[in-house]
């Protein structure tokens, strides 16, 4: 559908955020305000504590103000990038809010300057702004003259334009036609692609859709690779011009992330998840009675007549019930979220793909992203991304706005969790064999082989392509579908056949324009894995340290974090057990299997 057919329920509330545009536009004056009150009232006179902590409040006040902003024509345009002006607003927004920290960029400069006494006062009476502070003591070796680092913010909107590409051929360019399988015609998008077809259980039509789906992305390869070369080579040269020891040193330092902990990540996993996982797609062909095992096959369900179609309102109650555990107010989150229109179910032409969650700072919702197919599968995803909301409704309601951009190697933490505690109540509703090889079949086939697979690939691949580039070289289409291939063959061995177009699969994912954003789901999956078996186990003392750490935001780095929910990720061993836990379950599907006869 167009997205103006969309019916208004299945859409969410931005007037939350902004009652109309207009009023929206109205903040741009406060926003401006503020940046000019801050340059002529601050500008070289960071020099005492007071005068520190006085301007970084007003700074605080001008980020509020603009995260909110931002928010409101941003999440507008994701629903739609075919439609004009929604990105032309979204633009707009961006240049203004560019503006105003170009002309603040004197703010940091200056503080890094001032006498480590005076700076050692500031942090003490900082209040809210102190943990900021600190950070931007932690960048002083990093940070370059004030007029270099003007002319840098000044630029911050053009540093974003290779996403921007992306994102328009993608979901603005591309038009797929339809398909015919015995006769028959199908519709194809992309939505429609990575939410159904990939699902199909009839195999001619699931493997036409993949080869139609591949043949149209391929059409666009050198216009998504020029885009991500510029971005990966933009990092390179910041990585360059700050003084990093490499573009790795540099993509992990924002997040207080060590190369070690980042590498064991994807080497371990790599190693030892690998042969589970190839037990799990012969289990799936087995099943499917298939001919062979193919990359268009990975994403079937192992038992494709017990997998229920749902409602709304029976996704509610399942997540609700399930995630009770976590308390009254918890749970209340998530009856607000569907009954306040926080999420949007919508289906329609030119709309983002995946799903995300967004929660603006100072707005009593959050915002949820993904296309509503009625299936199991749907109610995992608004898990997770309810698991985002109840963490940064929790860092907003209890830090500053500077406090609440957490570290990404455990952002993805609080939304695994609440996938597995998901699978641990449905595990006790039933002592069916068949219920507990589908509910098995979820979480390994949804929560780990989405995170602990998908994303882990797309890290092994990145980590490649950061390589030649922190070496002086570059990437085009060639050199990228070369190591993916490269990388899922590693992986998987001989038991999944690569069909022409799995190579392209670096072309899907806009966690490419994250940095290294896509090995922090099996970073975030690692402590949550262990943190949910706590729960289950402790219950409210668990319960109680969880929700500590979720509204510590990012006063506490990874290690500490982890540290809070008794997790200990300075070793391998939680990444060793969850692997092994991984594996048990799939010997255990495999063994109600071959009881249940296939």
């Amino acid at each position: 559908m167009k997205r103006s057919e969309v019916p208004v329920d299945q859409t969410w509330d931005l007037s939350m955020i902004y009652k109309t545009p207009e009023e929206a536009w109205k903040d741009t004056e406060k926003i401006k305000e503020l940046a000019e009150k801050a340059e002529k009232e601050y500008k070289g006179k960071l020099k005492d504590a007071k005068t520190i902590v006085d301007c970084l409040h007003l700074y605080e006040r001008m980020n509020e103000l603009a995260n909110k902003f931002s928010h409101y024509f941003e999440l507008d345009m994701e629903t739609d990038f075919s439609n004009a002006k929604l990105v032309a607003d979204a633009n707009k927004a961006e240049r203004i809010i560019t503006d105003c920290f170009t002309r603040t960029s004197f703010i940091e400069s200056e503080i890094v300057e001032a006498d480590s006494s005076v700076l050692e006062e500031a942090v003490k009476n900082g209040g809210s702004v102190s943990m900021y502070l600190s950070k931007i003591l932690r960048r002083k070796p990093h940070m370059l003259q004030p007029e270099t680092e003007k002319v840098l913010a000044a630029l911050e909107e053009f540093m974003s334009t290779p996403y921007t590409v992306y994102n328009q051929a993608k979901l603005g360019d591309m038009r797929f036609d339809s398909f015919t399988v015995n006769g028959k015609e199908y519709p194809l998008s992309y939505a429609l692609f990575e939410d159904e077809y990939e699902y199909e259980y009839d195999t001619d039509i699931r493997r036409a859709a993949f080869r139609h789906f591949s043949d149209k992305i391929k059409e666009y390869e050198n216009v998504t690779a020029a885009a991500y070369n510029a971005y990966v080579c933009r990092d390179k040269r910041m990585a360059d011009l700050r003084g990093f020891k490499d573009v790795f040193d540099y993509l992990l330092f924002e997040d207080d992330v060590t190369r070690d902990l980042y590498d064991r990540q994807i080497d371990v996993i790599m190693e030892k998840l690998a042969p589970h996982m190839r037990r799990y797609a012969e289990l799936i062909r087995r099943i499917h009675k298939l001919d062979r095992m193919t990359y268009a096959d990975m994403k079937l369900t192992v038992d494709p007549d017990y997998d229920p179609r749902v409602t709304v309102e029976e996704v509610e109650k399942y997540i609700a019930d399930g995630l009770a555990v976590m308390g009254e107010d918890y749970v209340d989150m998530i009856h607000r979220a569907f009954r306040d229109r926080w999420i949007d179910f919508a289906t329609n032409d030119g709309k983002s793909t995946g799903g995300f969650c967004a929660s603006p700072y100072g707005v009593p919702a959050s915002f949820i992203l993904f296309s509503w197919q009625g299936r199991m599968a749907d109610v995992f995803t608004l898990a997770h991304e309810l698991g985002h909301a109840g963490h940064f409704m929790s860092c907003n309601n209890n830090q500053g706005v500077f406090d609440t951009m957490v570290s990404g190697y455990f952002a993805e933490s609080p939304s695994t969790i609440n996938e597995l505690l998901l699978t641990g109540h449905l595990e006790r509703t039933s002592t069916d064999p068949r219920f507990r090889r589908w509910v098995l079949g979820n979480t390994v086939g949804k929560t780990y082989y989405h995170n602990f697979v998908t994303h882990l690939l797309e890290a092994a691949y990145q980590r490649e392509v950061y390589k030649i580039v922190d070496a002086g070289g570059s990437v085009q289409p060639e050199t990228l579908s070369s190591i993916y291939k490269d990388v899922l063959t590693r992986f998987w061995g001989d038991t999944i056949e690569l069909t022409e177009g799995a190579e392209l699969t670096w072309m899907r994912q806009p966690h490419y324009y994250m940095g290294l954003y896509s090995y922090t789901y099996s970073a975030g999956l690692t402590i949550s894995t262990k943190m949910s078996k706590r729960i289950m186990e402790e219950g409210q003392p668990a319960v109680e340290d969880w929700m500590k750490a979720l509204r510590a935001g990012s006063t506490v780095n990874p290690v500490e974090f982890a540290r809070m929910a008794g997790v200990d990720i300075s070793t391998d061993g939680p990444l060793l057990e969850t692997i092994e836990y991984i594996g048990s379950m799939i010997d255990e599907m495999w063994e109600l299997t071959e009881k249940l006869g296939f």
